[in-house]
């Protein structure tokens, strides 16, 4: 999963919402000292991955992407997966999108002198900017995917991912709307930060 789905999985505490971000950043390794309460977050933020990379639908989503770019579907789907749970926000949560946001870059700005410096370049473009406003359309989704295609170290193909996305839109929303409630109750009868 991407950052959206990371920091809604998250408690509404700010060492959650870093801990839960956390694993894309190094996880423990980057930091000497580590709470308690970081710790657990860290790990749910393992929880998530393990469940979503190893669960069936996402299998299936990832065979909707070419031949071409099938080597970074796992990638198209973490970002793809933050547009639909934007799309379907109102499915599971009350809340607002608008104020979640708001609510977690502040969390997130409370930690942000102990984040490892690249996690603070992120999260600081990324509360700054908005960036799950971009997430909104499959025009900002793939031009999300683009920068990250720019950025692999490597000669690839996974530009234009957008194309598959648009192809297969309404399989790939299915696929997130039957997955993404399983995650949830995996995460919540794990209840690794706490009931």
């Amino acid at each position: 999963m991407n950052y959206l789905a990371h920091l809604y999985l998250a408690k509404p505490t700010a060492d959650s919402h870093f801990g839960n971000l956390l694993g894309d950043f190094g996880g423990q390794r980057q930091l000497t000292q580590i709470p308690a309460t970081v710790k657990n977050a860290l790990d749910n933020h393992y929880l998530v991955d393990k469940f979503t990379d190893s669960h069936p639908f996402v299998k299936e989503a990832k065979q909707y992407f070419s031949p071409k770019r099938r080597r970074f579907a796992g990638v198209a789907i973490d970002v793809l997966f933050d547009h639909f749970l934007i799309q379907h926000w109102h499915t599971f949560n009350q809340q607002p999108l608008s104020d979640f946001k708001q609510t977690s870059y502040e969390l997130l700005g409370k930690r942000i002198p102990v984040m490892p410096a690249r996690m603070q370049r992120v999260v600081t473009s990324m509360t700054e900017n908005d960036w799950f406003k971009e997430y909104e359309t499959v025009d900002g989704v793939g031009l999300a995917l683009d920068n990250i295609a720019a950025r692999i170290r490597f000669t690839n193909t996974f530009t234009g991912a957008a194309e598959d996305i648009t192809r297969y839109y309404t399989e790939l929303d299915a696929i997130f709307l039957a997955f993404f409630p399983e995650l949830i109750k995996h995460v919540n009868q794990c209840a690794l930060e706490g009931a």
